[in-house]
């Protein structure tokens, strides 16, 4: 395993994250314990979640079941100094958490004593925003993105007002260090501009979404994170198993995302199903796993300081590990580039 260092924390952290958002609805408490102790065993000191987990389904009936069965784990395996323990506190709209409230100073102290108290923790090592209060382009928002109903005083007065916040955490000793998810470049600026201005904590990554399917991040962000040192943890690098090629010809394996989760996120449409035979293609022309083909070129990208895998069984788990040890071709780099001009944004 391989490691990076996360932003300009210092902290090492091994390039192949444990993603655990199935944990409680697709992974009994045992499964997950599993999980752990397997990536542990293969190098893996970086676990993410959040309060909101799992998602698939979301609901009010099972939230925060993920971040327990870490804390269970963590009691249990006594290894939480050897961990760098990631979570989230959520962004407005999920009526059943906060009643759908934005972040704010008090519904954040709120979301991470009890996120400590589930983790039977004292400190998060990466505390991170799930999504922005003034709205954003992921989770496939792009289409009707329109920042430009933003108030700008506004919205820089609620960053500070965020940031501030996450500065008293880190004074406490209840946060080591703080990241965004689902931000923008402009996001991203302005709240490492704040920090610099009044001395609050530096913004250490960014968790965006990252795969064949979806490449956004190459373009300003990357900028962003060559120049400020802000580093990519990329979630969904599968495509909520697209990439995985298990969902080809309409395909729907039982007990799978698809089955839960209707359209993946707004993933499956009829768009990404040529361009997602097509790197299978890729794949089977050079004898790879397209999971694992997926994986080792998010790798290889120099903006990326983690890729966050996620897995219902061990042998998809061993699957997506493995991708560590793919040493990708200058031949299969190009045939990548080549389909990602022809199918640039399919989902």
């Amino acid at each position: 395993m391989k490691y990076k260092t996360l932003g300009r924390t210092g902290i090492q952290v091994s390039e192949i994250c444990l993603g655990t958002m199935t944990w409680g609805t697709q992974n009994s408490e045992a499964e997950a314990h599993g999980q752990m102790n397997y990536a542990v065993d293969q190098g893996i000191n970086f676990f993410d979640t959040a309060e909101l987990y799992p998602v698939t389904p979301a609901g009010p009936e099972t939230r925060g079941l993920t971040e327990d069965y870490i804390g269970t784990w963590l009691k249990a395996s006594g290894k939480r100094e050897d961990i760098i323990v990631a979570t989230k506190v959520t962004g407005p709209g999920r009526p059943y958490i906060r009643n759908g409230s934005p972040a704010s100073p008090k519904t954040m102290r709120e979301a991470l004593d009890i996120s400590l108290k589930r983790l039977q923790t004292d400190y998060i090592d990466l505390y991170q925003m799930h999504w922005p209060n003034r709205g954003h382009y992921h989770f496939r928002q792009s289409w009707t993105y329109d920042p430009s109903r933003q108030d700008t005083n506004a919205t820089r007065d609620d960053l500070l007002a965020i940031h501030e916040t996450l500065a008293a955490f880190v004074k406490e000793g209840k946060v080591r260090h703080v990241g965004l998810c689902n931000d923008t470049a402009w996001g991203t600026m302005t709240m490492l501009a704040l920090a610099e201005k009044h001395g609050l904590p530096r913004i250490a990554s960014i968790q965006n979404e990252y795969n064949f399917l979806y490449r956004s991040f190459d373009l300003d962000l990357a900028e962003v994170s060559h120049h400020e040192n802000v580093g990519l943890l990329a979630y969904s690098p599968l495509a909520a198993g697209l990439l995985s090629g298990k969902y080809l010809n309409g395909a729907r394996p039982k007990g799978s995302r698809l089955t839960i989760n209707g359209d993946l996120g707004g993933r499956y449409t009829e768009h990404q199903e040529p361009a997602v035979a097509a790197y299978a293609a890729l794949a089977e022309t050079y004898g790879l796993d397209l999971a694992q083909m997926q994986l080792a070129f998010s790798l290889t990208r120099p903006f990326m300081t983690s890729v966050i895998i996620g897995a219902t069984t061990m042998e998809q788990l061993k699957t997506d590990i493995g991708a560590k040890d793919v040493t990708l071709s200058a031949d299969v780099l190009a045939g990548i580039a080549k389909l990602h001009k022809m199918y640039p944004a399919p989902i």
